[in-house]
């Protein structure tokens, strides 16, 4: 049937609607598909070029150079060594166990050290490296470097490691560093990035760990080109990070390492300060350690000799423990009645050999008593009774406050671990801990560095030099950081009588200078050189009367503080004995010895020494010389 022209033309005019609705839905299209190609190679270039490349490239940190530490004549204490290390990515290994298996056909490693490596992998984080082997030859190193292609995941790596090639020297003042524990993170509420380097070092303690942030610096960063197996192909830019601050202690290291050969094998330690600025110029606890075993992890049979010793080898002495100070206590309570104008240097008191408190009786160290004592003698003698007595007029309020005054109950800053503040009660203080009202008897024990009296080493120290020089001298540790000395820290006038001082350090000669004094068989005859002194012996038992019917561990302490010249105080010194017995026995010619050897700066010479004690002095001196020889070739062939 045909159609008419009319059906003809309206079948034309549909066609060629649909025609233009359907080129305009393509042109539509077309249009937004342009539109949208425009938009992500245009406008959205840089983005896509970012994602493009980081298909190919790696950002990778480079850890920082450790800052160095020295002593204060430019010895070195800690520095850092290169060594060489197997690295395990496990994101990008393909089976980590078959990986591992290929290495060890290339290079021995340790089993223990495979376990530590597994063990580190955190699943949550599969892209943080592994350190398998550490402090690995070079030939090891080339053997993996070669076998690259069928080791994914496993790259070599040139490191640092630190050293300590004063070994036992500075055990417990700079410390060591380790590889970053959770207790290290656990510092930061976001922890840098470069902490999760494999085997990167951190300060675990002493100077080390004070001052981490310091002496780690900045990390770098480099961009590296990988292929598909994620090997590196070239390094394509670097920016460099900056190192750690190097510092400059206070301490000298011949003083140092002659102090701990004289303390031999005692549980020990000595204090000695610069009263001009307060620097701590040796500060040492003995028996020390090797703080290189603890650097890549100490082995269990070393770690045990350490922990099972009954010397406490790891403690730091000087600043971690408090004594109750015995006797070289005398003179805080003395300025304090002094200070108060409640005794003047001429009134006498009585010992009988004991003092009733309270209905109890209080002994004196001589029970036979010394009879009349005044100032001078009560310190001298180190009579005990004249200090009950004078307790009982002084207060304990007047005693604490010029304890403090003095330094004592104050960690004073000083960038070790564990530093204790000791303790200086008072009446407060014992209902505050004790839920107890405080006794005439607390004030008696208190006046002789007894009861519940507790000070440092340290302490000690900074007493003997407040009581020198009548400033408030604070110690000070770390001389420069970079090249910026740090401040003094005191030094201001303490506001104490110069004529009480000048008492004070009259009896404290007498003390070492008088053929009755306590400390007269350890004096120093060289003119110029003679010092002011105190022994003090702190009760560990007060059932024990005599010290070598006991075990060692039940034995009193022994301590001695001193300043010298007496007459124009140079630096002060305190020396503890643990388990010493008397401080005029244990402590007095330690300190005697550390004295002379500090003015001198070297051996002193022998007639600095009585006559008879010449021939023994010339016979220490050529031991310990011979032990720091050795001792010094030992830690040579060490670094």
């Amino acid at each position: 049937m045909r159609r008419t022209s009319r059906e003809t033309e309206l079948s034309a005019r549909r066609i060629t609607r649909r025609g233009l609705l359907l080129g305009g839905a393509q042109l539509a299209f077309a249009g937004v598909l342009g539109a949208r190609m425009r938009y992500m190679q245009v406008e959205q270039a840089d983005e896509f070029r970012l994602l493009a490349e980081e298909n190919r490239i790696s950002i990778r940190f480079i850890p920082p150079t450790r800052g160095r530490i020295f002593d204060r004549n430019g010895r070195v204490i800690a520095e850092n060594e290169p060594t060489y290390r197997i690295i395990l990515v496990p994101e990008d290994a393909e089976d980590v166990q078959d990986v591992i298996a290929r290495v060890s056909q290339l290079v021995e490693l340790e089993e223990g050290d495979l376990n530590r490596a597994l063990t580190s992998i955190n699943p949550r984080r599969p892209f943080d490296p592994v350190t398998i082997a550490d402090r690995v030859s070079w030939a090891d190193i080339s053997r993996v470097a070669a076998n690259a292609p069928a080791l994914p995941g496993i790259s070599t790596e040139v490191g640092q490691s630190r050293v300590y090639p004063q070994s036992e020297l500075y055990a417990h003042v700079a410390g060591y560093v380790a590889k970053v524990n959770d207790r290290n993170l656990s510092r930061y509420e976001d922890p840098p990035a470069v902490l999760n380097l494999p085997g990167f070092q951190f300060g675990q303690v002493g100077i080390e760990s004070k001052y981490e942030d310091l002496l780690r610096g900045k990390a770098g960063v480099k961009r590296v080109e990988v292929n598909s197996a994620n090997r590196v192909m070239r390094e394509l830019d670097r920016r460099e990070g900056s190192t750690g601050a190097d510092l400059q202690l206070t301490v000298d290291t011949d003083l140092q390492d002659y102090i701990l050969a004289r303390l031999g094998e005692e549980s020990a330690s000595v204090v000695v300060m610069d009263l001009e600025n307060g620097d701590l110029k040796a500060i040492a606890s003995a028996p020390s350690y090797d703080p290189n075993k603890f650097v890549h992890g100490i082995s269990t049979a070393d770690y045990a000799l350490l922990r099972d010793n009954d010397h406490r080898p790891q403690a730091s002495k000087t600043v971690q423990d408090a004594y109750p100070p015995g006797s070289t206590f005398k003179m805080v309570t003395a300025l304090a009645g002094l200070d108060a104008g409640l005794i003047s240097p001429e009134d006498t008191v009585y010992c009988p050999g004991h003092m009733e408190v309270g209905g109890r009786k209080f002994h004196c160290w001589k029970r036979s008593g010394h009879g009349n004592m005044n100032l001078e003698q009560s310190l001298r003698h180190s009579c005990d009774v004249y200090y009950y007595d004078l307790a009982l007029k002084v207060g304990i309020e007047r005693i604490a406050a010029m304890a403090r005054r003095l330094g004592l109950g104050e960690t004073h800053g000083v960038p070790m671990s564990a530093v204790t503040s000791g303790l200086v009660p008072d009446k407060a203080w014992k209902l505050r801990k004790h839920k107890q009202e405080w006794v005439i008897g607390d004030s008696v024990n208190a006046s002789i560095g007894q009861g519940f009296v507790l000070t440092s080493p340290m302490q000690l120290a900074v007493m003997m030099a407040r009581i020198a020089t009548g400033r408030d001298i604070s110690p000070r540790l770390v001389k420069r950081i970079g090249d910026v000395d740090t401040p003094l820290r005191g030094g201001t006038d303490l506001g104490l009588n110069p004529n009480h001082l000048r008492l004070i350090h009259r009896a404290m000669y007498s003390v070492s200078n008088n053929r009755r004094g306590t400390a007269y068989g350890s004096r120093i005859i060289a003119d110029g050189m003679r010092m002011a002194g105190k022994t003090g012996t702190a009760q560990v038992s007060s059932t024990v009367v005599d010290n070598s019917a006991v075990p060692w561990e039940k034995r009193d302490h022994a301590l001695f503080v001193n300043f010298a010249p007496w007459d124009n105080p140079k630096i002060a010194v305190s020396v503890v004995v643990e388990h010493g017995g008397g401080g005029s026995v244990a402590a007095a010619p330690i300190a005697r010895d550390v004295t002379l050897q500090a003015l001198y700066g070297g051996d002193p010479p022998l007639d600095a020494y009585p006559k008879k004690d010449r021939a023994r002095v010339k016979a220490l001196q050529a031991r310990l010389s011979k032990e720091r020889e050795e001792r010094q070739a030992l830690r040579s062939n060490r670094a």
